[in-house]
């Protein structure tokens, strides 16, 4: 959310930055802390947040077993962080569901899975110098959705940048603008339907496919962090109802 969202030639250059990126997630407190103040270096710069004396940000959320924390790094520096987080039947809180409960509440009686990424943020020098990476940081947003099986992509985006999410990920328009929680300026709800419109953006954006292998490296946790592992993996974790795609 707190990046300047352009469509313009950085789809085409993404391509070519992806291999000098590195996407990790994000699990030690030391880490997570270098990302908690990267979001108010981020927040704070675009007048989004009123300032703290911790000078981090964070919330509940963070720390949810269906939550993804990542970094994004551009030649070894660390450019972008995003939080994935799945509403599914087992897990069905998340932030958008919180604030938008009155548009998802409906999806998630459904049985809906929803992939939720909410904390998008990133350097604010390096957001100048590489208009790129916020086509790099939001292609995690279709992976996730691939690896889950997700019906619906969401995106809470303020107004002035729900015609970049429309023309790249094919995402709709659901609510007008409201108060999010710790943000000063207001936000809506966008969703895509990821099975009707997978094909089409991919075609169109060919870098955001994935491997299966990427998709396993990226969300499939381990060491008793794991909470939903495909149902073919090696690993002696429980079977999940969420079953990624091959």
């Amino acid at each position: 959310m707190s990046l300047a969202l352009t469509v313009a030639k950085p789809v085409d250059r993404s391509i070519e930055l992806l291999d000098r990126v590195d996407y990790r997630l994000v699990e030690t407190p030391a880490d997570r802390d270098i990302i908690y103040r990267l979001r108010y270096r981020a927040y704070l710069n675009e007048g989004a947040i009123e300032t703290n004396r911790d000078h981090k940000i964070f919330d509940r959320f963070d720390d949810m077993p269906n939550s993804w924390i990542f970094g994004i790094y551009l030649d070894g520096a660390l450019a972008s962080s995003i939080r994935l987080s799945i509403s599914s039947p087992e897990h069905p809180r998340s932030p958008s569901v919180d604030v938008f409960n009155d548009y998802l509440q409906p999806e998630v009686d459904r049985g809906k899975v929803m992939v939720d990424p909410t904390r998008f943020v990133a350097d604010p020098e390096l957001a100048g110098r590489f208009p790129e990476l916020p086509y790099i940081t939001l292609r995690l947003c279709f992976v996730a959705c691939s690896f889950f099986n997700a019906d619906l992509g969401l995106a809470t985006v303020r107004a002035e940048h729900r015609s970049f999410y429309r023309r790249l990920f094919d995402h709709q328009p659901l609510s007008p603008p409201r108060r999010y929680p710790g943000l000063v300026k207001p936000i809506c709800l966008m969703a895509v339907d990821f099975p009707a419109s997978r094909e089409k953006v991919f075609a169109r954006y060919p870098y955001l496919r994935s491997s299966y292998f990427e998709r396993r490296m990226l969300f499939e946790r381990r060491a008793g962090a794991a909470t939903l592992v495909p149902t073919n993996s090696p690993f002696s974790f429980a079977r999940p109802s969420i079953v990624p795609r091959s």
